[in-house]
């Protein structure tokens, strides 16, 4: 019965991991890193900068927020504000997005303490 019990614990422990990553996945084509305000998925274009965030797996519900994304791409670094757009955070702009770029976001979602997500685009 033990030795039962000891064999489904661990089938579970290592399925919980694959479970995870799946929650990671990018849902709109972007890059998605985990923070403690939940996942972020950045979709980057030369024109513009998406944030949509999600917990769970689920679109998260923005009643407010506010932030900033900085690019940085070799020795050049661009700066802009990140505005609440329906559920996601916009920043507009002109940004080179090669893969490689690194790219610095800081979000304050529902009045929540700001968070910091770190990307590289791909």
């Amino acid at each position: 019965m033990i030795r039962i019990f000891l064999s489904t614990l661990l089938a579970a422990a290592i399925a919980s991991p694959a479970l995870a990553a799946e929650d990671h996945k990018p849902a709109h084509g972007g890059v998605v890193v985990e923070t403690k305000a939940g996942d972020m998925e950045l979709v980057a274009k030369p024109d513009r900068m998406v944030l949509h965030l999600s917990d769970h797996g689920k679109p998260m519900k923005l009643t407010s927020g506010t932030g900033k994304i900085t690019v940085f791409n070799g020795n050049e670094k661009a700066e802009a504000p990140l505005m609440l757009v329906g559920d996601t955070l916009e920043a507009k702009g002109s940004f080179k997005v090669p893969a490689g770029t690194k790219v610095l976001a800081d979000v304050s979602l529902n009045g929540k303490p700001a968070v910091a997500a770190r990307f590289t685009l791909k």
